[in-house]
């Protein structure tokens, strides 16, 4: 979904045809590859949004000895849909890098909603975080599973409090209006 809000975002701005989305993303870092993001993976998406009725085409560009370039524009249920499939993936997101392309199309949709969103993922993750911490005083430690232990507790505590404390950083950024 990720890639439909960035191209329904980009068509947002101005009319724009696959390929040179695609050119826009390889450069100067190659997003797209970073990402995975063939140029079938693309097209397979543009084309799943001109079947939703979200974009589309208002223009063939013909040139010689050239692959004619569809144009396409973002429609109006398009631009109903583009703050919903935002909020979707940031309320299903596991992690702040699955949020990426959401939050740097943040101008699409309302900072509040955003803010309780991103504040419920860190009251769960928080709620979690207590219950888990109760565990330690359960697990009866024996020298063979000590080390094993230790180190699983140790990798548990450290990856949950950075989560906790990026997701805090990414909520007051936010309500500052830093993105």
């Amino acid at each position: 979904m990720s890639i439909q809000i960035f191209i329904l975002s980009k068509l947002m701005e101005d009319n724009n045809y696959p390929y040179k989305l695609k050119k826009q993303l390889s450069e100067p870092i190659p997003l797209d590859k970073l990402g995975g993001l063939t140029e079938s993976k693309l097209y397979y998406h543009f084309d799943s949004l001109a079947k939703q009725g979200l974009i589309e085409a208002v223009e063939i560009i013909k040139e010689e000895h050239r692959p004619d370039k569809q144009v396409f524009q973002i429609t109006a249920k398009g631009r109903e849909e583009l703050p919903k499939k935002i909020y979707k993936v940031m309320k299903n997101a596991d992690k702040i890098s699955d949020m990426v392309v959401c939050l740097a199309n943040i101008k699409y949709v309302d900072r509040d909603k955003v803010v309780s969103i991103l504040e419920d993922k860190l009251e769960r993750i928080t709620d979690r975080w207590e219950q888990i911490k109760t565990f330690d005083k359960l697990v009866q430690k024996d020298e063979d599973k000590e080390k094993f232990i230790d180190f699983m507790s140790g990798y548990v505590t450290t990856r949950t409090e950075h989560t906790i404390h990026w997701l805090e950083e990414l909520i007051k950024r936010v309500k500052q209006g830093d993105f």
